[in-house]
Parts: C-alpha cells; sequence; structure tokens
C-alpha cells in the first residue's frame, strides 16, 4: 500500500486533498463555535451548536489525522528531519492537551473567562498548525 502511494500519481493529491477537507472541517467548526461563544448568533442554543459543530470538527481531524498519517508513511525520515514538520507535531499536542483540558474541566458548561480563553488558545494553535503544515514543503 504504502509503495503505492509513492508511485500512482494521484494518490498524494487525494491525499493532500483529503487532508485539506478534514482540515477545514475541524478549523471551520472550532471557528463557528468560537463566534457563538464569544456572542455572534446569539439566537442559537450553544449545547445544540456545540454538539453539531464539534461532531463535525472531530471528523474533520479524524480524516486530517487519518491522511496525514499516510503521507507521513510515505517519507518518514524526511519529515521528522523537517523543523517545520516537528513544530506542527508539537503543536498537535498542544492542541490535544488543550482539548483535554477544556472538557476535562466542564468548560462547554461553564463558558466562563478561561472558557473563552482556551478557546481563543484553541484557534491560534490551529492557525499555527496551518501554517506550519504549509511550510513543510519549504524546510
Amino acid at each position: 500500500m504504502f509503495a503505492a502511494l509513492q508511485t500512482h500519481p494521484w494518490a498524494y493529491p487525494v491525499l493532500e486533498a483529503v487532508h485539506i477537507l478534514g482540515i477545514g472541517l475541524l478549523f471551520g467548526n472550532l471557528v463557528l463555535f468560537e463566534l457563538r461563544v464569544f456572542g455572534r448568533g446569539a439566537a442559537l442554543p450553544v449545547e445544540a451548536l456545540a454538539r453539531l459543530s464539534l461532531g463535525v470538527a472531530l471528523a474533520g481531524f479524524t480524516l486530517a489525522a487519518a491522511s496525514g498519517l499516510l503521507m507521513f508513511s510515505t517519507q518518514p525520515a524526511e519529515l521528522l528531519a523537517n523543523r517545520s514538520f516537528v513544530l506542527k507535531m508539537l503543536l498537535l499536542v498542544a492542541a490535544g492537551c488543550n482539548a483535554a483540558w477544556f472538557h476535562g474541566r466542564g468548560s462547554l458548561a461553564r463558558l466562563d473567562g478561561l472558557a473563552r480563553a482556551q478557546m481563543l488558545l484553541s484557534t491560534v494553535i490551529w492557525v499555527a498548525v496551518v501554517f506550519c503544515g504549509r511550510w513543510i514543503a519549504y524546510y
């Protein structure tokens, strides 16, 4: 399978497209939910929007992670030597820790100042992940 990823002319571009689709679903839904928490779309119930947007964001993350692992499998040594890739992986760990902290402390039910700060931090981390992902090809 990994050989096919390296040799088939359409395999890697398709994986990249799926990866970008996953990132779009993830990031778009996180930003949508954050906008609601910060006061936009006040007519939308927070709990219902959270169930929908966070579920779609998780599906997007699953797509991005699965396609990313397959892309990684085609050139692991080169990617592990790439500073942008390593930073992206560290940022993904930070995003996961932030999400675990957010949900672990029940921030969704509170939506207090700390919860808002965590959401803003999440968005900043994901923007940095996207930038690092693009820089992988150039470093």
